[in-house]
């Protein structure tokens, strides 16, 4: 496996033996996402592009051949784009969408491609709904429960409503530093082993109401 996959499975094994003082990230990417709607106005699934760090960008290329020094086409990302995919469905995507309150479930991922362009690779994928939904309110999270990547979203361009009916209105809000919320977690959590979601104060929020 490349060097992404064996980022996610570390991703994984730390989660569980972290400390609060470890918790902190070692990769960045900024992100950009669509919310899809089919014609009938319900919700289908969500279209993320995520550009990963320049140092880490440089630690992922690391043995990648190909044909022109210094750029990589599509088609010689493939392998490594096909890995990052399938390694993602054991962190649920680093995606969590709620129905008026009902979680919702996402499945594997489709439409999936790397670019490299400006030193830094960026993941596009279309993470399709098991089963599309219209509801009054629509709640999606983009986080990394071990924090151990940190997900910033695009300053003047980070989220979509591709096809959304006319009516729907929709919020964003972005985590704080989060430094408050530390000190106040559950110290009793940490006691029993359980640092499974502490990434969740840095979550991405995106709300969306339709009437």
């Amino acid at each position: 496996m490349h060097v992404l996959s064996g980022l996610f499975a570390f991703i994984l094994a730390w989660s569980f033996g972290a400390s609060p003082a470890e918790a902190h990230p070692h990769v960045w990417i900024t992100a950009k996402s669509e919310v899809v709607y089919a014609p009938d106005g319900s919700i289908t699934g969500v279209r993320h592009a995520w550009t990963f760090d320049e140092m880490f960008t440089t630690y992922a290329l690391q043995g990648l051949a190909s044909k022109t020094k210094g750029v990589y086409t599509r088609e010689e990302l493939a392998p490594l784009a096909q890995t990052n995919v399938e390694s993602l469905k054991e962190f649920n995507f680093f995606t969590f969408a709620k129905a008026d309150g009902k979680k919702e479930k996402f499945v594997e991922p489709v439409d999936y491609f790397l670019e490299y362009k400006d030193s830094e690779l960026t993941l596009h994928f279309t993470l399709p709904l098991k089963t599309p939904f219209k509801a009054k309110q629509t709640a999606l999270e983009v986080f990394d429960p071990s924090y151990f990547i940190d997900f910033k979203f695009d300053d003047k361009d980070p989220i979509k409503l591709n096809g959304a009916p006319a009516a729907c209105k929709m919020q964003f809000q972005r985590p704080n530093d989060g430094t408050a919320n530390a000190q106040r977690l559950n110290e009793q959590n940490f006691m029993n082993g359980d640092n499974s979601n502490y990434g969740a104060m840095f979550a991405n929020k995106i709300m969306v109401d339709c009437p």
